[in-house]
């Protein structure tokens, strides 16, 4: 695999737990995933490595992941092709075992040998000896797997096992978290009228999507939504992924309209008791980044969305439209941001040649592609990603690890039978299906008038639209 594992980072945290009640969970920077069940303990470990392959795919790189089952604990390195390497495995020792721990950085399924002596009151002829295996790691293909050696206890190693174990070793703390009754549909119903109900698949979903986007990552992140083709739904997509970052996240959030131009975030956002912009901020940047400056001024330069909790950073609006966003610009801006805000959204321009699109992507964590259900759209979309991927480097892996939003058409909305509204559904799922293959996530997203015109508010979507965004920003949120 030609990776040591001393090489492979131990960010972010992942913890996959197999507990004997019949139940496992992969906890990821912090955030539990339920493993889904099977008739063994070992259906368990595998099914739980599944989802630590999933993530590791999701990083294109190997990933450590401690594990602690019945019968031991210890460290794995699994890779994105599914090849499991042990760093080490220590079985939970017993009052008459040592226990010896593995350390076999590059090899797979390490086992631990004990010898346990015959009672002292017994004749000695010979040791009994208990075999141990790695349960994580399955042997190499080609390789059958043996018996591993390990040390035999004899002499003071004997007598070192009847010691006591360490306090350090136990815990009490051993209940699971109390699952909440559902809140929706008729569980939901049934639980208001006294019959505590277990929640659907449907909501535990839409918990988990929730306690996603409700994190706070350390550091700032900046997200860049961009699509060279215009009325491609990238306005849309920032105000949605701002106003559901900030509203469950509770982080500081700012929607930034980086438009080499004039740019039209403004015109869909609520506008606050003055007119400045991002030229203003720039002219203001040394007070600004000032250690002592207030905390609180930020407010002079950007909008604050009062329902949704986010501001917006307007792009210049002035009418001679005699200045173009330059690169330093950018790095101005996003420093500025950066020192008030946790999270950062960019709208974008058309033109992914220029200069502010270019330094924008240097900046961006997380890049959302948007695109409506229909094909030149889409086509942009592609050729956007094209162009990234070609340049190689971050702006390749930014590619790689893209979401990919489509919204189902609002043009052919307005006036449809039924029939041309399935035609409509097909086409977005045409085009959703042609993208996944290329990209970490694609996420649909239903027609929604509140979106066609005017100022966008969250509260004014339909529950299935507020519920498909939740979801994009969830998938967005996974790549920070």
């Amino acid at each position: 695999m030609g990776t040591a594992p001393t090489e492979i980072l131990a960010f972010p945290s992942i913890k996959a737990i197999v507990r004997d009640n019949g139940t496992a969970e992969v906890v990821v920077a912090g955030n539990s995933r339920l493993v889904p069940g099977g008739e063994s303990l070992q259906d368990l470990r595998n099914n739980a490595l599944a989802l630590v392959v999933s993530e590791a795919q999701i990083l294109q790189r190997p990933v450590r992941v401690r594990i602690e089952d019945p019968d031991g604990h210890g460290e794995l390195i699994v890779h994105p092709d599914s090849a499991v390497e042990s760093v080490s495995y220590v079985p939970h020792p017993s009052r008459r075992r040592s226990q010896t721990a593995v350390t076999t950085p590059k090899t797979v399924a390490p086992a631990v040998t004990e010898t346990i002596p015959e009672p002292a009151s017994a004749p000695v002829e010979e040791a009994a000896t208990v075999v141990k295996s790695q349960p994580w790691a399955p042997a190499p293909a080609g390789h059958e797997a043996g018996p591993d050696t390990g040390a035999e206890m004899t002499g003071p190693v004997a007598e070192a096992s009847l010691e006591r174990r360490s306090l350090k070793e136990t815990s009490f703390l051993v209940s699971e978290p109390v699952l909440e009754p559902a809140t929706q549909g008729w569980r939901g119903s049934l639980t208001r009228l006294g019959f505590r109900m277990a929640p659907s698949p449907e909501e535990l979903a839409e918990r988990d999507d929730i306690r996603t986007v409700s994190q706070h990552w350390p550091g700032p992140r900046t997200i860049a939504v961009v699509n060279r083709k215009g009325g491609a739904n990238k306005t849309p997509t920032v105000v949605m992924l701002s106003a559901i970052l900030a509203r469950y996240s509770g982080a500081a959030t700012v929607a930034w309209d980086n438009n080499e131009s004039q740019g039209t975030l403004g015109w869909r956002t609520e506008k606050g008791v003055h007119n400045r912009s991002v030229l203003d901020l720039i002219d203001s940047s040394t007070e600004l980044l000032s250690p002592s400056t207030n905390a609180a001024e930020i407010a002079k330069f950007v909008h604050h969305q009062t329902a949704d909790k986010f501001d917006v950073l307007r792009s210049d609006e002035n009418d001679e439209g005699d200045h173009e966003v330059t690169a330093e610009d950018v790095d101005i801006a996003h420093q500025v941001l950066t020192r008030y805000y946790r999270l950062v959204v960019m709208d974008s321009g058309n033109t992914a040649r220029a200069a502010n699109w270019r330094r924008m992507i240097e900046h961006t964590d997380q890049l959302v592609v948007p695109v409506t259900a229909v094909e030149d759209r889409a086509e942009a979309a592609r050729l956007t990603l094209q162009t990234l991927q070609s340049r190689g480097g971050h702006d390749a892996q930014l590619a790689r690890n893209a979401v990919v939003i489509v919204s189902e058409s609002t043009d052919a909305k307005r006036s449809m039978s039924g029939e041309a509204l399935k035609r409509a559904k097909a086409e977005a799922q045409r085009i959703a299906d042609g993208f996944e293959p290329f990209v970490r996530a694609v996420v649909r997203i239903p027609y929604d008038p509140a979106l066609v015109n005017g100022p966008i508010r969250y509260d004014a979507l339909q529950p299935a639209t507020q519920r498909a965004w939740l979801a994009a920003t969830a998938a967005v949120a996974k790549g920070f």
